[in-house]
């Protein structure tokens, strides 16, 4: 990628990427991603990156009031973003509370309290790691590189955004034709072997396949042997060797999955954070620390004791508990960082479950407090694999971090808001025992020291425990991406190095997370216009 395309015009100063317009539209962006986003999440249980969909949006309003530039087309759609994985980290975790129990009583103020904890805590980390994971491990991060080609083809104009928009809207089409029209099914099965619980085939996904190509081989091949061993090895073989029976095998399968993930988090940290401690936590100490980060961030020490203080009071969880989720969004952050820079994917409910764990293990908290540990864990893990995404793309376009950042600040705060009011509307019109409902609302000690050893002598475990815990057609399509750029670099390396590859991966990519978005948007204001 070049790093001055012709026709595309860059910012030098501050000012010029961090605008009021930007905000105010990156502002009413978040908040209307947010809405939808928190009602798809709790419909459907997943959600799909919005990255692309606000960079195109963000381009299209910038574009049309005049004298832009992409690096404030990059802020505003940074902004734009943050309130999405704010609502899934919420979607994906709170509605346990009432499934567990209806009658269950969660006031407003503490699920603020929860929300803008998670938001605060996940913007702390990731301006602390943002060096760590993006400039000096240089992680892929496909979904921020395939925004930033976006941006920069689209500027940049001529063939190559001709390219770019031909793959981007024949994946979008092939979306609408799966997804809203039902003409395509969205995968292709092995009955038999789905009958004994391993899900052989694959989805047909243009976006999962731009990802494989865009991590490349070495990624994907590692997590598809994890695929192998988790579905053909411990479910499959074990079974049918009489080892233990299915609903056995599934539950180690996903306890090593999530033990390796867990194990690749504690390595993280004993081997790439706690090494350069004082370089990526110095800002929080030591003004002249300011050198090694582009935000001051000396008030956050000060700032974690008060968000203790208020989670052990507010949210009732205990000092021990406080402390915990708090350490424990310091280690989950990482994981995030690293698992969405290898694979796109964030797991950001299991980091949650995780310390859920950890909490109820060492203190006597209730049930619907460990549920607001899990959920201050996912929203901070959702955010940052957003910010890390959108420092990826930043990074590729010579955007200033503290612009971005600062915008991940302003569409985090709204979607913190808008949030929690989407939640409380959706609870008092359907009532607590719509979750957990299929028509309504659907809403790992094995494997860790493994895990952490794994990770310390450089092997990529992180993505052989994605592979494990993920339904195997998933990583079979994934796979598919990973084995057509090993081919591309093989037969055509020139054609490869000229980035033509990218740009149609990133087309692939966009088509498909825009149109997704699109039919969440719709979904969402349906769903609502029903209330």
């Amino acid at each position: 990628m070049s790093d001055n395309p012709k026709g595309v015009k860059y910012a030098t100063s501050f000012r010029e990427q961090f605008t009021v317009r930007g905000m105010v539209i990156g502002s009413i962006g978040a908040a209307v991603l947010t809405m939808s986003s928190m009602y798809v999440a709790l419909k459907l249980g997943a959600l799909p990156w919005p990255i692309i969909f606000v960079a195109l949006v963000s381009m299209f309003c910038l574009k049309m009031l005049g004298n832009t530039n992409i690096n404030e087309i990059n802020v505003t759609h940074t902004a734009m973003s943050a309130g999405a994985m704010t609502a899934g980290g919420l979607a994906f975790t709170i509605p346990g509370v009432y499934m567990l129990n209806p009658d269950a009583e969660l006031s407003m103020i503490a699920l603020f309290a929860v929300v803008l904890g998670g938001v605060a805590l996940g913007l702390i980390f990731t301006a602390l790691i943002r060096k760590y994971f993006v400039v000096t491990k240089e992680l892929p991060y496909p979904m921020g590189q395939a925004a930033a080609e976006t941006l920069i083809v689209g500027d940049e104009g001529g063939k190559k955004s001709f390219t770019l928009f031909s793959s981007l809207g024949i994946a979008a089409v092939f979306t609408v034709f799966r997804d809203a029209l039902k003409w395509i099914p969205a995968t292709f099965m092995n009955g038999g072997l789905a009958a004994k619980g391993i899900y052989a085939g694959i989805w047909l996904s243009p976006m999962l396949i731009a990802v494989g190509y865009i991590i490349g081989p070495l990624f994907i091949g590692v997590w598809f042997l994890g695929a192998i061993i988790g579905d053909f090895g411990i479910v499959l073989g074990g079974t049918n060797a009489g080892l233990w029976d299915a609903a056995t095998a599934s539950a180690i399968k996903a306890s090593l999955g999530i033990g390796l993930m867990v194990g690749t988090g504690v390595g993280i940290i004993v081997k790439g954070i706690i090494p350069k401690a004082k370089e990526i936590f110095g800002p929080m100490f030591s003004k002249g620390a300011m050198s090694n980060s582009f935000i001051n961030l000396r008030w956050a020490p000060i700032f974690m004791v008060v968000l203790a203080f208020i989670f052990t009071t507010v949210c009732k969880m205990g000092v021990v508990a406080s402390i915990v989720t708090i350490i424990g969004v310091w280690l989950a952050t990482s994981m995030s960082a690293q698992i969405v820079g290898q694979t796109g994917i964030n797991p950001m409910e299991v980091f949650g479950i995780i310390v859920l764990l950890v909490a109820k293990a060492v203190s006597s908290i209730g049930h619907t407090e460990a549920f607001m540990v899990a959920a201050v864990v996912a929203i901070a893990c959702g955010l940052a694999g957003d910010v890390m995404n959108d420092f990826k793309a930043g990074h590729i376009l010579h955007s200033d971090p503290k612009a971005q950042w600062l915008g991940e600040c302003i569409g985090g705060l709204v979607g913190s808001f808008v949030t929690v009011g989407v939640f409380y509307i959706i609870l008092t019109a359907y009532g607590p025992t719509a979750f957990g409902n299929p028509e309504m609302f659907i809403a790992p000690q094995a494997g860790a020291v493994l895990g952490c050893v794994l990770y310390c002598v450089n092997f990529p475990v992180m993505t052989l425990g994605l592979g494990v815990y993920l339904p195997f057609y998933l990583s079979a399509t994934a796979f598919l991406g990973g084995a057509l750029k090993f081919v591309v670099e093989k037969a055509a390396p020139d054609w490869d190095k000229k980035g033509a590859g990218l740009i149609i991966a990133s087309g692939l990519l966009g088509g498909e997370a825009v149109v997704g978005v699109i039919i969440a948007l719709v979904q969402a204001v349906q769903g609502m216009a029903s209330l």
